[in-house]
């Protein structure tokens, strides 16, 4: 009986197994990852070997959520980088050079985050700027002032108050009236009138436009010549446009240009870090720093245009707020460089005076040239 028995539950547990391996070919454990193709445990919410989310639950919701996420994230890393950014010059981007990284925010991303709520927020003010600066230069176009026919009714009437002085005091003076009829004689002749020069006949320009002519023949009307070059054919273009529209969206269009501009001098900048700071970093290291130095600026320019919006903030507050800029960046040298006091003090004295003197005034001439070749 007992050898019976056995071979019965030997019997029940060979269909189990039978019965189990058949199922486990029925519903399969492991699953293919619809990015990279590799067959990994169904268990897994996310791919072993690319990161990707096992389920596919791709929603607008999720879409811009990640968008967000990917590029302008604000958690942990963000209020971390940020306090260490305003309070502690340098060592944001000392600790991330160490490869100390997960915990703060990428230089590149900090950078854009800031500089997209500064130029936002910037917006606003120029865009009133704008219209008032267009205004401007819309009137100041459209009015038919002589200036030096006004200079002359003025001289004018000088003349006539002298020669009314003259006649009342003839005797004594001395003036014989054939030597008064000289004088009114002079006085008497009409004066010469220069009008303004512009460089072209507005009539025939006005003209031009009024009839609606082709844009070749309006801007040969200005003056360029039929042998001019692209450059010169485009600074005409321009020109006509700009006299058509009465400057208008000028200041926009410089206003457009900035952000880019503002990206190209900062590799700049960290060119001059390299200059002083030859040896004790490479060149990604320069740019680190220049980054988050950037973005300090950037943070301070935001602060102080919210703070216009409820209280003025006085010229002279401005001024030295910009030249506390330069004890940021000293102290910011110390720290990441481990440099001394007096070199860090020197070197940012004189990158700072290198910068605004001679990049920053090429870069507005530049970012106004190309503003208006693009207006």
């Amino acid at each position: 009986m007992k050898k019976k028995k056995f071979e019965v539950s030997q019997l029940f547990v060979f269909l189990f197994k039978v019965i189990y391996m058949s199922t486990s070919e029925i519903i399969p454990t492991t699953e293919q990852c619809k990015n990279c193709e590799k067959i990994f445990d169904a268990s897994f919410d996310y791919c072993p070997y690319c990161g990707q989310e096992t389920a596919d639950n791709l929603t607008i919701g999720v879409l811009f959520s990640n968008t967000i996420d990917n590029y302008i994230s604000i958690d942990a890393r963000f209020f971390r980088s940020f306090g260490t950014l305003m309070t502690k010059p340098g060592v944001l981007a000392r600790r991330f050079v160490d490869g100390k990284r997960l915990k703060y925010l990428h230089p590149a991303q900090f950078y854009l985050f800031i500089s997209v709520i500064f130029f936002f927020i910037f917006s606003f003010t120029i865009r009133k700027a704008d219209s008032e600066v267009s205004e401007v230069i819309k009137k100041g176009m459209e009015q038919e002032i002589n200036m030096d026919s006004i200079a002359l009714k003025q001289d004018s009437l000088a003349l006539a108050e002298a020669k009314k002085a003259l006649k009342k005091n003839q005797k004594m003076i001395g003036l014989s009236d054939i030597e008064i009829k000289e004088i009114d004689s002079v006085m008497a002749a009409e004066p010469e009138v220069v009008s303004l020069d512009i460089g072209f006949n507005r009539d025939k320009l006005d003209s031009l436009i009024a009839v609606g002519a082709p844009t070749e023949q309006k801007i040969k009307a200005m003056g360029m010549k039929e042998d001019a070059g692209a450059f010169t054919r485009r600074f005409y273009t321009q020109m006509l446009k700009f006299y058509e529209q009465r400057g208008g969206g000028i200041l926009q269009a410089l206003y457009d240009t900035i952000p880019v501009a503002m990206f190209l001098l900062l590799p700049l900048f960290a060119l001059l870090l390299k200059i002083f700071y030859w040896k004790p970093a490479v060149f990604a290291h320069h740019l680190v720093f220049s980054f988050y130095f950037f973005t300090f600026i950037f943070t301070t320019f935001c602060t102080i245009l919210l703070l216009n919006k409820v209280w003025e903030v006085p010229i002279w507050l401005q001024v030295l707020i910009c030249f506390s800029f330069t004890i940021y960046l000293m102290i910011a040298l110390r720290n990441f460089y481990r440099s001394s006091w007096v070199g860090a003090y020197f070197k940012a004295s004189i990158i700072s005076f290198l910068y605004m003197l001679i990049i920053v005034p090429v870069a507005a001439i530049g970012i106004v040239m190309v503003a208006f070749m693009l207006y």
